[in-house]
């Protein structure tokens, strides 16, 4: 498999890689995009804290849970999914721009997300 440099005029393909929560899928994500330049991991929107290290805009987008829920009935997410009493989802708008841009992103969610996703 080999990346193809963004603005070649080519739209980004969707992954997505679906595991249950603790399953090391990050893990796996981060090193396939070390040995593919193309591809992106998306950037999850939650309603939980930000843990240590973790940084707004770059780790996840971090909102307030009336915000997620008011994205939520917008219909801003392609998919979202309540994990252990948290919100993730990820974002219409954002995902988009990246595909658009002949980038190729990876979707790391739970099953329950994949399921969404399939759906749209």
């Amino acid at each position: 498999m080999s990346a193809v440099a963004s603005g070649s005029g080519r739209r980004g393909l969707l992954l997505i890689l679906s595991a249950p929560s603790g399953t090391g899928k990050t893990t796996v994500v981060q090193k396939v995009i070390d040995r593919l330049p193309n591809i992106r991991r998306s950037r999850s929107y939650t309603s939980r804290l930000p843990r240590s290290g973790e940084q707004d805009g770059v780790d996840y987008n971090f909102v307030d849970e009336g915000v997620f829920r008011q994205m939520v009935s917008e219909g801003a997410f392609i998919e979202w999914a309540d994990v252990f009493g948290n919100l993730y989802g990820t974002s219409v708008v954002d995902t988009e721009a990246q595909l658009v841009a002949g980038q190729d992103v990876v979707l790391v969610i739970d099953v329950q997300g994949a399921q969404q996703v399939r759906q749209r």
